[in-house]
């Protein structure tokens, strides 16, 4: 039998530390989605130590995130209980209070609750998916990317790698920057995976209500089940007409840029979305998540998790009424790369392990050094 092992009342936070990593895009030049081109991606690291334990988290940002970290939200944690969870995230959203809730803030506040939870769970020896409470045993993905700056038989090659060789169900692709193109582009990627595997497709906010609802109709002559931001995120009437007219089948989904419990709020009550998406890196980490839940849980709506999909792992497995995680090609790319932790799917799921306390992740430094800011 196990021995449990004895706890302190309290973990004093000794030090805060977040890095910073620019990692370049695999097809150069470039990559690019319907409203957007980027050449890099960068990961910010978190890093808090309490005790003799050290947890670890990370977003996607600007490097000016660990800049955040460092200063702000570092002498905001420092000398405080590492174990107390709800008062630290507390906390850092008063820290940031005159910075904005928004953006930066809300993404190193996203980093540190996870680096928090991280800690927590390894000072338990406790998986962070059993801590907060497991929903689901493993947990259903769909593989993104077919980028807007791909080839069609790029996209093809990749979408079909998904649907067809790792047999995941669902598979989503970029749409938005040539309307004129997108059409043919979506019939080509039906060609390539087949009658069965679900296809999703993300406009990134480029089409207009009329125009988005035109697209529609096209999509679903190739069976699109899934329309994510047709018009501009913030256009929550947009998004509604279009959730209210597009074909029988079609869902569309919103929430990626939630970064706040009442962003996720508007987004249900405008009726602005079929499936909410949250990203644990944006959305105030697992606390935030898991508030995300507990809206849609409240206003039976589904949940979609954005990106991030080795970190999101644990609080999806918690999540009541998650739907799947996104398993995104860039940051699969470079989780796989710099974490220890990290399994493909299998039968279009991913399972978190049961004997890795924590977040069951642990950082690579040597291997991430050359991308250092």
């Amino acid at each position: 039998m196990r021995t449990a092992r004895a706890v302190r009342a309290d973990y004093p936070i000794k030090t805060v530390r977040a890095r910073a990593y620019r990692i370049p895009v695999q097809q150069q030049p470039h990559e690019s989605d319907g409203t957007l081109t980027w050449n890099s991606t960068t990961m910010v690291l978190a890093e808090i130590a309490a005790g003799d334990v050290t947890g670890i988290g990370y977003t996607y940002a600007d490097a000016s995130a660990a800049h955040l970290i460092n200063g702000m939200l570092a002498g905001s944690l420092q000398g405080e209980d590492a174990l107390a969870t709800p008062a630290r995230y507390a906390q850092m959203c008063a820290a940031i209070r005159n910075n904005g809730r928004a953006g930066i803030t809300a993404m190193g506040v996203s980093a540190l609750d996870i680096a928090l939870w991280d800690l927590k769970g390894k000072v338990l020896e406790t998986p962070v998916f059993a801590l907060l409470g497991s929903a689901r045993t493993s947990v259903p993905v769909y593989g993104s990317g077919g980028f807007t700056s791909y080839t069609v038989q790029r996209l093809q090659e990749q979408l079909a790698e998904w649907a067809c060789d790792m047999r995941i169900p669902r598979v989503k692709m970029k749409v938005g920057r040539e309307p004129a193109a997108d059409a043919d582009r979506v019939a080509a990627a039906r060609a390539a995976i087949g009658a069965q595997a679900e296809l999703f497709v993300d406009a990134n906010g480029a089409y207009v209500v009329e125009q988005a609802l035109e697209m529609a109709q096209r999509f679903a002559e190739s069976r699109v089940t899934w329309f994510e931001e047709p018009v501009y995120h913030n256009d929550l009437q947009g998004n509604a007409r279009v959730r209210a007219h597009v074909p029988p089948g079609m869902e569309v989904s919103n929430g990626e840029y939630g970064y706040a419990p009442h962003d996720f709020m508007h987004i249900i009550e405008q009726g602005a979305a079929d499936v909410l998406q949250a990203d644990v890196t944006r959305c105030g980490g697992y606390t935030g998540f898991l508030a995300a839940d507990a809206l849609c849980l409240a206003h039976n709506v589904p949940l979609s998790s954005h990106c991030a999909p080795y970190v999101t792992l644990q609080a999806a497995a918690s999540a009541k009424m998650l739907r799947h995680v996104e398993f995104f090609y860039d940051h699969v790319l470079i989780e796989q790369r710099f974490f220890d932790g990290t399994l493909q799917p299998q039968g279009g799921t991913l399972t978190p392990f049961a004997d890795r306390p924590g977040i069951g992740l642990e950082f690579k430094a040597a291997d991430a050094q050359e991308y250092l800011v």
